[in-house]
């Protein structure tokens, strides 16, 4: 982009989105949060600094003092330490102590679990209390947090604690509304969100420092809202162009999540990239997704979303033909193999290989985006507003819950 249009669109951010007054209340109390730590697991162990507490569907409570536990399901039955608990799940507590959960390494018989932290063997240090429900051939781990302590525990896994105050304030806004909303929503599920990036990257207490506090405290109970309710306040890290509507990619016609110009993400690692992956493996995850593909012929973009990204592609197979979303086929390759659907196929063999832009969904927020607005002095009142079209920050306390999204047919590119 040309930096005279870059300049002209920075100060129509100014004029658009200046300061904003959020309307605050005392009575803000913040909700707890159920967050899916893991799924379809067979064991795990669990330590506290000083006393666990273990309390089962019968409400008998076990002490444990600076002792590990384990705790593994059998069949259709629960276990800590040997002994057999009552009904199927139960709840640890700690008090303020942080808590410690270990579970499956990688390489041993258990399922792994869908969202370890980045450590071997996979270790959590969480606050709050821990459920462990038995569902389906395996066992729920499921931290219940305070909002505002969620929230501390998402922003180092989302963003670098190091980058500007403000970008870290719209960040915790951002994921403090993510979780509102779909607490509001979540009805009788298990948990509300899940600690990956299938919703926010949460690692607990790991990397918490200073300056996240300060980011998370001084926005405390700040919401992004449309017409009074939470609203789905998605984000990614790069952009690399215009921002896409959500009806692109999830067929949710939401009016504050329509594509914004974004200039602002040149300096992103992934502004810009190069990949490739073998033509087997696409072929081996599309069928393990329920594709029914034999060997693919060819593999080429036939619709593209009015942002420029590829919104289906056109796959010729030995049993036919296929019709792929371009988040489809990221999915089956891999998000982190293809970053972004804002691509070109430059060569398809026994590989394909794959030059691109940008890294995520693109829907709503670019963090890289937003750290460039920061430097720039833009508040991360104003960062929100431009991201969000005609949304307004409030007070958690003063929102309703929001309307469920409604779908719309695959939009005509």
């Amino acid at each position: 982009m040309n930096q005279p249009f870059r300049a002209c669109l920075i100060g129509v951010i100014g004029l658009a989105t200046g300061a904003l007054d959020v309307v605050a209340s005392p009575a803000y109390a913040a909700p707890a949060i159920r967050v899916l730590l893991a799924a379809d697991v067979q064991q795990l162990d669990a330590r506290a600094t000083h006393v666990l507490w273990v309390t089962d569907a019968s409400g008998g409570a076990r002490s444990y003092r600076n002792a590990k536990i384990r705790i593994e399901r059998r069949g259709l039955l629960l276990f800590v330490n040997g002994t057999r608990m009552d009904g199927d799940q139960i709840t640890l507590r700690t008090g303020k102590q942080d808590l410690a959960i270990w579970l499956p390494q990688p390489g041993g018989q258990d399922k792994q679990p869908i969202f370890p932290p980045a450590d071997d063997p996979p270790t959590w240090h969480i606050n709050g209390l821990v459920q462990v429900i038995m569902r389906g051939g395996g066992l729920l781990v499921v931290n219940h947090v305070d909002l505002e302590e969620y929230v501390k525990g998402v922003l180092p896994g989302e963003v670098n604690s190091s980058w500007h105050p403000e970008m870290l304030k719209a960040q915790a806004v951002a994921a403090r509304t993510y979780a509102l909303y779909h607490h509001m929503l979540s009805g009788s599920r298990d948990y509300d969100v899940a600690a990956g990036t299938q919703d926010q990257v949460y690692r607990g207490r790991r990397g918490v420092d200073a300056r996240v506090e300060q980011a998370v405290d001084s926005t405390k109970g700040e919401v992004v809202t449309y017409e009074d309710a939470p609203i789905y306040a998605a984000f990614s890290s790069t952009a690399a162009g215009l921002t896409e509507d959500a009806a692109v990619v999830w067929a949710k016609d939401l009016p504050y999540l329509k594509g914004v110009e974004c200039p602002f993400d040149l300096e992103s690692p992934y502004f810009q990239w190069k990949t490739s992956f073998k033509v087997e493996t696409l072929e081996r995850n599309l069928r393990q997704q329920g594709f029914d593909v034999g060997a693919i012929a060819t593999l080429a973009p036939l619709s593209y979303s009015r942002s420029g990204r590829v919104a289906t592609l056109r796959v010729l197979h030995s049993k036919g033909e296929l019709i792929l979303r371009g988040e489809e086929l990221r999915k089956a390759v891999g998000y982190t193999v293809v970053p972004s659907t804002q691509f070109t196929i430059e060569s398809f063999g026994e590989e394909v290989v794959l030059s691109g832009y940008g890294a995520g969904h693109a829907v709503g927020l670019c963090q890289w985006g937003a750290k460039e607005l920061a430097e720039l002095g833009y508040s991360y009142a104003s960062i929100l507003r431009y991201y969000y079209p005609g949304t307004e920050l409030r007070s958690a306390s003063l929102t309703k819950a929001p309307p469920v999204p409604p779908v719309v047919a695959t939009p005509a590119f």
